[in-house]
Order: structure tokens, then C-alpha cells, then sequence
């Protein structure tokens, strides 16, 4: 059980320390959008450099915009340990991904919430990750949507078909709440947004969602 906070909702002007509180988290996630594919602007390339030169953490970086067959490989030669291009906007997604690895990152795809996972099966073992959007892309503190956990359930199902070590993440509404369902589903890479960077010790609350997810797996 991974847990990889987004750091949307975390105090922009100070990157570097807003990492350093969440010490304990298996990566960082990095939502890059353009105000294309989805309607709201982050950061890109120069930010991510930036975040890479100031932490040794995990970097997972998921880009929210058009074209990422021309930028993902950009932001593996960065320095990123993960990169996540959604299908949506991919014009050639088994070459993309076969890009991203051989320039030394794991290569992941994403899919919105209506996005079936089915079409993309013959592709999974191109991957180390499928990244399922369990709220629509673009915006932190959207509510969780349950719809899609038949979706990670199929996920899981197609993934363990093929025998390899293929993370399925959830990202979106992932909460103390929530997490447990995903983890029945499936799920075993969690991003955190809202749940960590509102708590009043963002470390604490990492700890605390992945001995919940842990605690559920047991189960």
C-alpha cells in the first residue's frame, strides 16, 4: 500500500517545505495541467526541475494535457520516477509508454471516470501503472465518486491476468472515508490531496491512510 499525496493543495510558494511534511509518503504526486485537457493551469516543466533539485523523494508526475506524446518524455529525462499520461489525449499510447520507459521512468496511463478500461487491456503489460480518476480531472476536494470502483475491481482483475507488478492508483476524493472501498476494489497506489494538507499534521494523516489501506487488505 502506497500512499502519494498530491501537492495541489499544498502552499505553493513554499514547495520544498510542503514536501518535507510528508516525510513518510511513499512519492509525490505532481498534477502538471494546461488549461487544455483539463480546465485549470498548475505548473510544468521548470516547476517539476525545480521540485526535483529541492527533494530525493519519489516523484509521480500526472499530466493533465494535451499532446502528452510530445511532453511526457520531457519530464522523465527530469527526473521523474513516474510519469502518467491520460489515454484520452494520447495519440499513441503503447509507444508513449514505451518512451517513458526506456528513458528510465515508469510508465503509467490514466483514465477519467467514464473511460472503460476494457479497449486498453491488450496494452497493460506496456505499463507499471494505471492510474483510475475517481473524480474528474482538474480540481482538488472533489467528492469521491463510487461509480468507479467496479472500474479499479476490472483493473485488478485485468492486471492480475497478466502475473506482472502493475500498481493500480486511485486519485481523487481519498480519504479516511474512502480508502477502504479502494482497497477492496483493488486499489494499492493512493493519492491524497485535500485529506493530508488540510490535516493539521500532513505526516501523521500519510501514516494514518496507509495503516487504514494495510488494515483493510488484511482483512
Amino acid at each position: 500500500m502506497k500512499i502519494t499525496p498530491s501537492i495541489l493543495n499544498a502552499d505553493f510558494t513554499n514547495i520544498a517545505t510542503e514536501i518535507s511534511r510528508i516525510s513518510s509518503a511513499d512519492g509525490v504526486h505532481i498534477d502538471v495541467m494546461d488549461y487544455h485537457f483539463v480546465p485549470n493551469m498548475t505548473f510544468g516543466l521548470p516547476m517539476v526541475k525545480a521540485i526535483r533539485s529541492a527533494t530525493d523523494a519519489f516523484l509521480d508526475i500526472h499530466l493533465m494535457i494535451d499532446d502528452p506524446d510530445r511532453w511526457a518524455t520531457s519530464y522523465a529525462e527530469a527526473g521523474a520516477e513516474s510519469v502518467t499520461f491520460h489515454v484520452e489525449a494520447c495519440s499513441a499510447p503503447v509507444r508513449l509508454a514505451r518512451e517513458l520507459r526506456a528513458a528510465g521512468a515508469r510508465a503509467s496511463m490514466a483514465l477519467r471516470p467514464a473511460t472503460p478500461i476494457e479497449p486498453y487491456a491488450d496494452m497493460l503489460g506496456e505499463l507499471d501503472m494505471v492510474l483510475i480518476m475517481t473524480v474528474e480531472p482538474g480540481f482538488g476536494g472533489q467528492r469521491f465518486l463510487d461509480l468507479t470502483l467496479p472500474k479499479i475491481r476490472r483493473t485488478r482483475e485485468l492486471v492480475s491476468r497478466l502475473g506482472k507488478d502493475i500498481w493500480v492508483q486511485v486519485d481523487g476524493g481519498v480519504s479516511g472515508e474512502t480508502i477502504e472501498r479502494c482497497v477492496e476494489a483493488g486499489a494499492d497506489v493512493f493519492v491524497a490531496g485535500s485529506a493530508v494538507y488540510s490535516a493539521d499534521n500532513p505526516d501523521e494523516m500519510v501514516r494514518a491512510l496507509r495503516a487504514q489501506a494495510e488494515a483493510a487488505t488484511a482483512r
